[in-house]
């Protein structure tokens, strides 16, 4: 017999902000008036109040199931502001129903659910954006450790919410593989099958350009329980890849692997805390440019937010769910955030668990997405968040990064930069990371406005090398590298005595 805990954090809580309540009730009296301000003076009161009062009711209702007013507006995520999005969304939903059904929504213009939608959501995602305003502490970089997991069993199932556990030392379970063709394409405990475990090496490549890399493999179970031909193979890949493979046939050969790793081997794609020291000098423009960053996104986001819609509809038609492509990128201190956009290829496997040649993925829509960066708005919520910038050093996979990655990493990373309007892709690595360290060294508002427009030019015409931006970019790195050996010199130098006591 199942009873209820003796906890009062066991029973439904009724957590509402008093800031949604008031936008929820402020905003339909809005959207009426900036839809039709004659409305009230028509005498139309009763349909007027009614559908501020069932929208403020169906609000109320989706704001407590998804728990928005729970969200911590200085902590707030791309994925938070994604639901509120959906939330606004099934409210007005909702109450265009229950009004149409009862009322035929008799004097109310057809257009005032969608204008109230825009603006409750806008208002919703303004309010948190200001509350991140203030900023949040820049943490230092934390390695959670990727596992893929084989086999699919009731003791893998108990391994991966063992390993999902938000312990000191995270280890996150990114894909799970078994046999069996009835489970590809499912999931377990939020963790989906991808295919067979021969698929072991186009799935830790499908991670790859998420900027996720595979740590572990841990199969659940002995290494009897796999064929030889597929042992041989997953051995094979994990050599390889230098990779670790865990046998756990039982919880204390799974708890004493945890601990083990080599000591020889570091991952390239992890940051340390040797190359997260800064060598220059921000502009004390950034201490100002976060302000800017929030007004200006919160603009293009009402403005663009209907060119969104349509765009995530086309993807949706022509590629398939989900519309949203992310990749993990180092932000600002080596703080991992996921970047977001539109989907532009089709899924790396069909349905049976095939793969797709790779000519075949790109789509005439994703073509066109790419062309004209349209694919880049989901990014304006990085911004929101404070992940992102609306300009600065683009953000760069784990394993691309510079060898010396702390200047680019002291400011927050941009949509786009001046190392994209001067060449884009044609810049080879260095060049990029030179013409991003010359924009940090010297960020202006003038400067951003010109990046801006810039940009702007480019949708019409395909990028272009700036020789006179890059050989300024390049001889002030270059001086920069050769003052900061000049000073590692002089604090090296041994001094007279020491010099003399080398001498005798």
């Amino acid at each position: 017999m199942l009873c209820r805990l003796p906890s009062s954090r066991a029973r439904l809580r009724l957590r509402l902000s008093t800031v949604d309540v008031a936008l929820a009730a402020v905003s339909p009296v809005v959207a009426l008036y900036l839809r039709n301000a004659d409305v009230a003076s028509n005498g139309d009161w009763i349909g007027a109040g009614s559908y501020a009062l069932v929208s403020l009711a169906f609000s109320l209702i989706t704001f407590q199931a998804a728990g928005i007013s729970a969200i911590i507006p200085r902590f707030v995520s791309v994925s938070d502001l994604l639901r509120i999005a959906k939330v606004v969304l099934v409210g007005e939903l909702m109450t265009a129903t229950a009004l149409f059904t009862v009322t035929r929504l008799d004097g109310i213009p057809r257009s005032v659910p969608a204008i109230h939608a825009l603006l409750l959501g806008a208002l919703l995602i303004a309010y948190r954006g200001l509350g991140n305003l203030a900023g949040r502490q820049v943490d230092h970089a934390v390695n959670n450790e990727n596992v893929i997991v084989i086999g699919l069993n009731d003791w893998s199932v108990l391994l991966i919410k063992h390993l999902q556990a938000p312990v000191p030392e995270r280890q996150r379970v990114i894909a799970l593989l078994d046999e069996d063709p009835r489970w590809i394409g499912r999931s377990v405990n939020g963790v989906q099958v991808f295919g067979p475990p021969a698929h072991l090496e186009a799935a830790i490549e499908e991670f790859a350009t998420h900027g996720l890399r595979a740590d572990r493999v841990i199969v659940g179970g002995e290494s009897s329980e796999l064929s030889h031909k597929t042992l041989t193979a997953v051995r094979g890949v994990c050599a390889q890849r230098d990779l670790d493979l865990v046998f756990a046939p039982r919880p204390s050969a799974l708890w004493c692997a945890n601990h083990k790793r080599r000591s020889s081997y570091k991952s390239p794609d992890r940051l340390t805390s040797n190359n997260l020291v800064p060598s220059i000098w921000p502009s004390p423009y950034f201490r100002h440019k976060r302000v800017m960053d929030i007004i200006v996104a919160l603009v293009l986001i009402v403005v663009f937010l209907p060119l969104l819609l349509i765009t995530a509809l086309m993807v949706l038609f022509d590629i398939g769910w989900p519309v949203l492509f992310w990749q993990q990128r180092t932000g600002q201190g080596g703080r991992e955030l996921q970047l977001y956009k539109l989907r532009t290829l089709r899924p790396p496997f069909d349905r049976t668990g095939q793969k797709v040649p790779e000519e075949q993925r790109l789509s005439g829509i994703g073509r066109l997405l790419r062309k004209t960066r349209f694919d880049e708005l989901p990014q304006l919520f990085n911004v929101l968040v404070g992940d992102m910038s609306l300009i600065g050093p683009r953000p760069l996979l784990p394993r691309d990064q510079p060898s010396n990655s702390a200047p680019r990493l002291t400011v927050r990373p941009g949509i786009t930069g001046w190392a994209q309007v001067n060449g884009g892709i044609l810049l080879s690595a260095s060049e990029k990371d030179a013409l991003d360290i010359w924009y940090i060294r010297n960020a202006s508002l003038w400067l951003d406005l010109r990046i801006i427009w810039m940009t702007c030019v480019s949708f019409t015409r395909s990028d272009r090398r700036s020789n006179d931006a890059l050989a300024q970019a390049m001889h002030s790195h270059h001086r920069q590298q050769a003052s900061s050996q000049a000073l590692s010199s002089q604090l090296h130098a041994p001094s007279l005595d020491e010099a003399r006591q080398e001498a005798d």
